[in-house]
């Protein structure tokens, strides 16, 4: 499957508190799986067809930020959900 271009031709709703703490908590996975085993070495590497290379401590630099943003977003969900019902027909 090629690249999107742009965003214009996507459609999508806001993610769900559920859907946010689930990608925090893959993140923190992702984050300790890095941490773990002497994997935070700055050796670099890439994966064939995939880019430049990077190293581990540029991964976790991204993914720490990801996670900055996702935890912001969770933050910035509203804490009621409000409805009205119409009483008058009873």
């Amino acid at each position: 499957m090629t690249d999107l271009p742009d965003l214009s031709q996507t459609t999508g709703e806001p993610l769900t508190e559920s859907q946010i703490c689930g990608i925090l908590a893959q993140i923190d996975l992702d984050i300790l799986n890095l941490l773990r085993d002497g994997k935070l070495a700055a050796l670099k590497y890439s994966a064939p067809g995939a880019g430049p290379q990077t190293d581990r401590a540029a991964n976790l630099q991204a993914l720490l930020n990801a996670r900055e943003s996702y935890q912001k977003l969770l933050h910035n969900l509203p804490l009621w959900r409000t409805s009205a019902a119409d009483l008058s027909h009873t």
